[in-house]
């Protein structure tokens, strides 16, 4: 299959960002707490997807978690700690740029992780879900499928991208030798943490674009209707002549250069 043109993408994903709007709307409306995990292989295109999703949303009602490496006070506590304190509050979305599963993945294969700290995540993690959607959070957990010939292009476009450079890491380094490894270890964390009331969805991001197109429509296909009344009321009109804003026009700062001397403060 071709890779999606721009303009088909950017036509599709207009209609689905209106529906998004409307979606935000109803969680806003009716006190809904929605949690999207995003997971997947480095430059899988974890944070297009997110962009996707939150570009027309009031970024005071949806918020992205992406949480740095744990300091030494974190590490010693509960492991779900530091997640919890980012989860939503009533009306609230919360986009997870990676997750809790960062224990089951990247932790796992670099060896941040011991054995045993694996194996109680893989028993813990389903409890914890359980308990959130039991006290009524909506979770949706996608993870994005990416072959190693097209991260490997991934890696090469940000390492010769000086706007992208900072996307790339040590451990990014490193990983790139681990595929087949991290390959194992989704297939374990899945077999132990695919459950029906937090079931994971895998999607095909070989092709960003249309995996974005995926996703987001999936998402909103799971959502129940979201449909609500429109509470934008129309706007009154002015009561007094438009006033006119008075303001001071800066000079532009004279070049400087060829033994020029630079402006002064």
């Amino acid at each position: 299959m071709e890779p999606l043109k721009r303009k088909p993408y950017e036509k599709h994903l207009q209609a689905l960002q209106l529906e998004l709007a409307s979606a935000a709307r109803w969680v806003q409306a009716t006190g809904q707490r929605l949690v999207v995990l995003f997971e997947g292989r480095d430059a899988a295109g974890k944070g297009g997807a997110i962009d996707a999703i939150r570009e027309h949303l009031n970024p005071r009602q949806c918020r992205v978690a992406a949480l740095p490496k744990p300091h030494d006070r974190q590490r010693s506590e509960w492991y779900f700690q530091r997640y919890v304190a980012h989860l939503p509050a009533a009306g609230e979305i919360v986009l997870f740029d990676r997750s809790w599963y960062n224990r089951a993945g990247v932790e796992r294969v670099m060896g941040f992780a011991t054995d045993e700290q694996v194996h109680a995540f893989l028993q813990q993690a389903p409890l914890f879900e359980k308990q959130l959607v039991d006290d009524g959070v909506l979770l949706f957990k996608y993870w994005l499928c990416c072959d190693q010939a097209e991260q490997e292009q991934r890696f090469a476009e940000r390492r010769e991208d000086p706007l992208k450079q900072w996307k790339l890491s040590p451990v990014d380094e490193v990983a790139r030798r681990h595929y087949a490894d991290y390959t194992n270890a989704r297939e374990e964390m899945l077999q132990a943490t695919h459950m029906p009331y937090a079931p994971w969805t895998l999607v095909d991001f070989n092709d960003q674009r249309r995996g974005r197109l995926t996703l987001v429509q999936d998402l909103l296909r799971r959502l129940p209707d979201t449909r609500v009344p429109d509470a934008m009321p129309a706007l009154p009109p002015l009561r007094r002549k438009p006033l006119r804003e008075r303001f001071g026009v800066l000079k532009p700062i004279p070049a400087f250069g060829d033994g020029a001397a630079p402006p002064t403060r």
